[in-house]
């Protein structure tokens, strides 16, 4: 047996020994991944192959208890999406010829060896959704020959490594939802393929990175959910004489402490954002990272139309400007309105001022607008019924008055995108507009009024005059 192949089944019970006992001289292809095995007939945590093997492939089972090793590696390991719990103290001396390492999604606990740097030829290293903890290796970062390092939530602390090299190779860094602290690290800009970076929910402290602006191939930043602070303006004027952000197509500030007016450059310098895409689009790949499964695709987590979800893969066409919960004041730029390209806009719960600009009506492929929880004022702009594909509208918690604009996309929107501004009326508000009574209803009203008084007054002087017989009559009135 040289290649065995039974993925995608409905296979139980444990995976038994004689895979690895009857075939290890021979067997150079493994994938047993996307069935229901519970356990393996194991008499050790080293599997006992003496070919090396192209391809492991165990993902997508209910595995558990400690991730076995194959004794001479392989090119290609994936344990992801089963209930591991730990690895060999000494897993890395089995990664001498691998490429491709994956244990994302278990619940191994433990910390990372200086020695798995020892793998030279790593060059995708995956262990997100893992309960690792402690420092993360700094050869990881520094002089690490990865493409793809992904970390993301786990419990990671420390700080970032500071001697990244002009030879970065790195493509994607996701480190996010660990506890980094500290500053992010100027010497990132030394990897000038980085299409991912994610380090949201850490506890970085530090202003907005303006030096990464040069980077030609970065699609997405996320910075959302840590310490952040100052001017975000700061994208204008850094490279005075070069783009900015080329290629950026995700940006996710959200929830830092970024404050000051957005200048009409900010947005102008998102060049990438102003093309309009086909309604197809392309898939992000890492460029030159190439498994048995394909290129590999990059995935990311992003607050979109209303929800925080994630997106297996992204693509050309999902674009996100995500600035919320913020301390950012001033009037919106009209030059947000040349982003034809953007999907999802999001500036909710900041301080933004002055009104609506109708330039947004458009931004044709516009899909989730929140301008919620601002001191935005005036009436809302008709040219905003010429988003036809908006379906999550969130004007809420402002200070809007007049009519709700009823026609096409408007009209379908439910109360909860209006509410909190008092001076808005009109569906679905309860509260109709400028509507008169008829003198007739005026004069009834104004009768009815009167009417009232009187009972009041007759009621009032017969409860007095009643008190005082009363009292009359004990004597207690001479």
């Amino acid at each position: 047996m040289v290649y065995l192949d039974l993925s995608c089944n409905k296979i139980t019970g444990g995976i038994p020994k004689f895979i690895w006992e009857r075939w290890n001289n021979s067997l150079f292809y493994l994938n047993l991944s996307h069935n229901l095995f519970i356990g393996m007939q194991l008499t050790s945590y080293v599997l006992p192959f003496n070919r090396r093997l192209e391809v492991l492939d165990l993902s997508s089972n209910r595995l558990q208890g400690q991730i076995p090793m194959p004794q001479l590696s392989a090119e290609y390991l994936d344990y992801s999406h089963n209930n591991f719990s730990s690895v060999l103290p000494n897993f890395t001396i089995y990664l001498t010829k691998t490429n491709y390492l994956r244990m994302f999604n278990n619940s191994i606990n433990g910390h990372i060896p200086n020695s798995i740097c020892n793998s030279s030829w790593l060059d995708v290293l995956d262990l997100s959704y893992n309960n690792f903890s402690g420092p993360i290796p700094s050869c990881l970062i520094d002089n690490a020959r990865l493409s793809i390092l992904s970390l993301r939530k786990n419990h990671f602390e420390g700080t970032l490594p500071s001697n990244i090299t002009t030879e970065c190779t790195l493509q994607t860094i996701d480190l996010h939802g660990n506890k980094i602290e500290g500053q992010l690290q100027r010497a990132l800009s030394n990897c000038i393929y980085l299409e991912v970076l994610d380090i949201g929910n850490n506890i970085l402290l530090d202003i907005f990175p303006s030096w990464l602006s040069g980077l030609p191939n970065l699609h997405v930043l996320i910075l959302r959910s840590n310490e952040f602070y100052g001017s975000i303006d700061d994208l204008v004027g850094y490279r005075p004489s070069a783009e900015y952000f080329p290629s950026l197509q995700i940006i996710d500030l959200a929830s830092n402490n970024f404050s000051g007016n957005l200048s009409s450059e900010w947005f102008g310098q998102l060049k990438l954002m102003m093309v309009k895409f086909n309604s197809t689009g392309d898939t992000v790949l890492a460029q030159n990272v190439e498994t048995y499964t394909g290129y590999y695709q990059d995935s990311t987590e992003i607050s979109y139309k209303g929800s925080y979800m994630p997106f297996g893969r992204i693509m050309t066409t999902l674009t996100v400007i995500d600035i919320s919960n913020n301390r950012l004041e001033g009037h919106i730029p009209e030059s947000v309105g040349r982003l034809v390209s953007l999907r999802v806009l999001n500036m909710s719960h900041n301080a933004f001022t002055g009104k609506i600009p109708a330039i947004l009506g458009g931004m044709a492929a516009l899909e989730s607008l929140d301008l919620s929880c601002n001191q935005l004022s005036g009436e809302i702009p008709q040219e905003l019924t010429n988003l036809t594909f908006l379906s999550i509208l969130n004007l809420s918690d402002n200070q809007l008055v007049g009519k709700i604009p009823q026609s096409h996309q408007l009209s379908t929107f439910e109360k909860s995108s209006f509410q909190g501004n008092l001076g808005l009326c009109g569906p679905p508000l309860s509260n109709p507009c400028g509507v008169s009574p008829s003198p007739s209803e005026a004069h009834a009203e104004k009768s009815s009024h009167v009417d009232v008084i009187l009972f009041l007054f007759v009621g009032l002087g017969f409860g007095i005059g009643f008190a005082a017989a009363i009292l009359m009559r004990c004597g207690w009135i001479g």
